[in-house]
């Protein structure tokens, strides 16, 4: 696995990042991982109502920037102390990419004695507790993972910018954010955040992929692309009422639909599931015009497999959330 070097070490703004994995998946071949860290932000997953997860009067308070990113997911929030990981491979089997880069990452944790597993989802734990979060999202032949690592970062700052469901926390049997995470700080207090950097480069990559100036001036240009208001604020739905409902292995899912008389005019999908397919192009125009009951909808999916585009959910799930969705609001 190669580590990707960048010309310089300036301070870059989290969306550069994100734009670097865009860059290197579709220019360049190898297996890569590196290490970034961004002033403090809070990064949102793809699908999810930033309103709703994040308290933004608390970030502009304390100068907290908010992004998002392509990928599903819940928020996280970075800082100096919170070291990102981006990996980048030609696999295109979800399962298989993270057990790859879940396992790598273990591994290095546990030569530093800790011990440290993972979780089926997306989590690497340190004594069952939270230290790394990871998100997914493809691109034609390639596959991204990307990742926090809490290493001494602020906990306040965790607590509140970002604002969890209660679905979320009851999900998780706990009472807080702060009582499912910890800090490798806490079990290295000797090392600093730069020495653990290297540790984790040294232990995962055997060779570096230097970019050039130009390759920085491509990421610069996609960069722009997660700065426009609709991607980075999301879309709003007209619809007055949500319903939101857990799914194990699917993750949080909100669901707004437009209809008259009984049938969709559109429907609009935010929460922390993972993406592996096109929801907007593939999935939710398959809805429009439909009847708004179980047979009908299973006769418009019926040439699509619902888990290839939101992954864990089946085509039943799907419908019983639509069709529940309308006996709460109209049964």
């Amino acid at each position: 696995m190669k580590y990707l070097s960048l010309p310089d070490d300036k301070p870059r703004f989290l969306p550069f990042y994100l734009a670097a994995e865009e860059y290197v998946a579709r220019h360049f071949g190898d297996e890569v991982f590196f290490t970034w860290v961004v002033p403090p932000t809070v990064i949102c997953g793809r699908n999810q109502s930033i309103e709703l997860e994040v308290d933004l009067d608390y970030c502009r308070a304390h100068g907290i920037e908010v992004y998002r990113r392509k990928s599903g997911g819940g928020s996280v929030f970075a800082d100096g102390g919170n070291i990102m990981f981006s990996y980048v491979t030609s696999s295109d089997n979800v399962s298989m990419t993270y057990s790859r880069y879940t396992g790598a990452v273990v591994a290095m944790l546990r030569g530093l004695g800790l011990n440290a597993s993972d979780t089926s989802r997306n989590d690497i734990l340190v004594d069952g507790l939270k230290v790394s979060g990871n998100a997914f999202y493809h691109l034609p032949g390639r596959s991204i993972v990307h990742g926090t690592m809490l290493f001494d970062t602020d906990m306040t700052h965790i607590a509140r910018a970002l604002t969890p469901s209660r679905a979320k926390l009851e999900s998780k049997g706990i009472k807080s954010v702060e009582s499912r995470v910890t800090m490798l700080k806490r079990y290295l207090p000797s090392m600093t955040v730069d020495v653990f950097r290297d540790y984790a480069v040294s232990h995962i990559c055997d060779g570096i992929l230097s970019l050039t100036d130009d390759d920085v001036r491509s990421i610069e240009e996609i960069a722009l692309s997660y700065l426009e208001p609709s991607f980075r604020w999301g879309k709003k739905s007209a619809v007055a009422s949500t319903t939101t409902t857990r799914i194990d292995g699917v993750g949080e899912i909100s669901i707004d639909v437009e209809e008259k008389i009984g049938t969709i005019n559109n429907v609009f999908l935010t929460g922390d599931f993972f993406l592996l397919g096109d929801l907007d192009g593939e999935l939710l125009p398959r809805l429009r015009g439909v009847k708004r009951d179980s047979k009908t909808l299973e006769a418009a999916l019926a040439d699509i497999d619902v888990s290839t585009i939101i992954r864990n959910l089946s085509n039943n799930q799907f419908i019983n959330l639509l069709t529940e969705d309308q006996q709460k609001n109209y049964g």
